[in-house]
């Protein structure tokens, strides 16, 4: 096609040599950049899915693709950190964020119904679909004690949920911390106690209500995490363990998380400059 034809074309006069494109949601990006982990290749993306949570980290989730493709031949490359999750799984990088809890359970047994409690037949009604059912589950899922290190400093307790972001965004767009970084070099987490559920409970109404969320839950930055808790799902992204085939059964399980930064490149569109400020005329002497 002409548009595909307008991509092929576009990607080859990128700034500085071989550049990848996806078309695609946060899953098919994530595929992509976890294969391109410190190999310096740029990675231009056209955002066709439902949160397109990375898009919007790299702020172009509203630019039309046909603007955004005409602007790879100016685009800037801008580093974007990756986390290391390792746990009984294995090794596994993350773009987005990891977490334990309420959304990582929701998200699992979202996975084993096969989504059928949502609306199949239109993807705009996804997003609040999830929304409404984590506002469901607030009030009474149980909070989970674990053992948790965040930089050597002890902040274990009882969490409902913890998320260690690498973006601002996770699964149904979820905004949980707006002054989130995708290249600073730390994880945020986001701490979630039996105390904060009002908190949380607001936050997703609010997201929910189309309303700008404000920063009132914990969250602390750091590089590395360290956590101990009773078997029980996590999510890497969109990615949730165990699965069916990895049901054994575990007294605990110990994973370590750490920020790899500017482990990924992604092209972002020229940033604007400036109007520049007319001269002052200069009064002339009589």
């Amino acid at each position: 096609s002409d548009f595909t034809s307008a991509v092929s074309v576009a990607l080859d006069q990128v700034r500085g040599g071989a550049s990848f494109a996806v078309a695609g949601g946060d899953g098919t990006v994530g595929k992509v950049a976890r294969e391109l982990i410190e190999k310096r290749i740029p990675i231009a993306v056209l955002p066709l899915g439902t949160a397109n949570n990375i898009a919007n980290s790299l702020g172009i989730a509203d630019i039309p693709l046909q603007d955004l493709v005409a602007g790879w031949t100016t685009a800037r490359s801008i580093n974007f950190d990756s986390g290391v999750a390792k746990g009984p799984w294995g090794s596994e990088n993350f773009i987005e964020g990891f977490g334990v809890g309420l959304f990582a359970e929701t998200m699992s047994e979202l996975s084993e119904s096969g989504g059928m409690e949502l609306p199949s037949d239109k993807p705009e009604k996804v997003i609040p679909a999830v929304m409404k059912i984590l506002n469901d589950q607030v009030d009474h899922f149980p909070a989970k004690n674990m053992v948790v290190q965040l930089d050597g400093k002890d902040v274990s307790g009882d969490y409902v949920m913890l998320e260690a972001l690498n973006t601002r965004y996770i699964g149904p767009n979820l905004d949980l911390v707006s002054a989130a970084q995708m290249n600073d070099g730390f994880l945020d987490v986001v701490f979630v106690t039996k105390r904060d559920r009002s908190k949380l409970r607001k936050h997703i109404s609010d997201r929910l209500g189309g309303k700008k969320t404000r920063g009132t839950l914990t969250v602390r930055r750091g590089q590395h995490l360290q956590i101990e808790w009773e078997n029980s799902p996590i999510h890497i992204d969109d990615i949730t363990w165990p699965t069916e085939k990895d049901r054994t059964p575990l007294k605990s399980s110990a994973i370590d998380i750490r920020i790899d930064p500017a482990a990924l490149v992604f092209l972002a569109p020229e940033e604007e400059k400036p109007a520049s400020k007319p001269k002052a005329r200069t009064k002339l002497k009589k």
